[in-house]
């Protein structure tokens, strides 16, 4: 796995556009080594824990589109950040719905028939849509939030009936481990996850498009099986500072 993981943490906007510049660099090389067009992998940064006033800078430097795990931080800081657009990537309680609903645009953590129910509703109390990801545990482990590969096909159906969701792909989080192997088959079996739903038709094919998968550490190996979408968070902002 390559690590691009960095611990200083960019302060001006010229310093977080050379991180920006850099990062962009090594998701490219990792694209054209892949035999990919780099155009095709998104570079989502991860903004999580970043105070807003960082974020004016990073956004300055020409980040306009940031995720947030927890979507109490997507709600503090969304009337603050009005030009960006938010992408939810953490697992969602259904009492939080209303949050994700009212200021997301993407959601990448769909992993459940009444979650599914619960997005509807409050989509429909907002007259939004949202696009969505459905959060498949390729790796099994217990402490990982996302659906397991069976649930997937009970999800895709109860989405396909809820108007206000446009299910556009699929997202995992590989197994935390230095088997490169390992990481590979995580990635390889949502990419099989995809193309199977794909042929299904359960949901619009046409839409069905998007792999989020890869990290800092893991990112080269994502984007050698299809990721369209690395979500890259320290090597971007530095390390992170959680409340205590």
């Amino acid at each position: 796995m390559t690590d691009i993981s960095a611990s200083a943490a960019p302060a001006t906007v010229a310093e977080f556009r050379e991180r920006w510049d850099a990062v962009r660099a090594r998701v490219d090389a990792a694209a054209v080594a892949a035999g990919r067009d780099p155009a095709d992998v998104r570079l989502l940064p991860v903004s999580k824990t970043v105070p807003v006033e960082r974020l004016r800078k990073a956004v300055e430097a020409g980040m306009h589109e940031l995720a947030e795990n927890k979507p109490q931080e997507i709600q503090a800081k969304a009337p603050e950040l009005p030009d960006v657009r938010w992408v939810a990537i953490g697992h969602l309680q259904t009492n939080k719905a209303k949050i994700i609903a009212e200021h997301a645009a993407e959601f990448q953590a769909l992993d459940s028939v009444r979650l599914v129910a619960a997005l509807q509703r409050r989509l429909e109390t907002a007259d939004r849509t949202l696009d969505v990801l459905i959060q498949v545990n390729t790796s099994g482990e217990e402490a990982k939030t996302g659906a397991a590969p069976d649930e997937v096909d009970g999800i895709l159906t109860a989405a396909a009936g809820a108007d206000r969701l446009r299910v556009r792909g699929f997202m995992t989080v590989a197994t935390h481990t230095t088997d490169d192997a390992e990481v590979r088959r995580c990635f390889a079996q949502l990419r099989e996850i995809r193309d199977r739903a794909a042929a299904a038709g359960v949901v619009d094919p046409a839409l069905l498009t998007e792999l989020s998968m890869g990290m800092s550490g893991d990112f080269a190996a994502a984007v050698a099986e299809g990721s369209t979408c690395v979500r890259i968070g320290t090597a971007l902002f530095g390390a992170r500072h959680y409340p205590q």
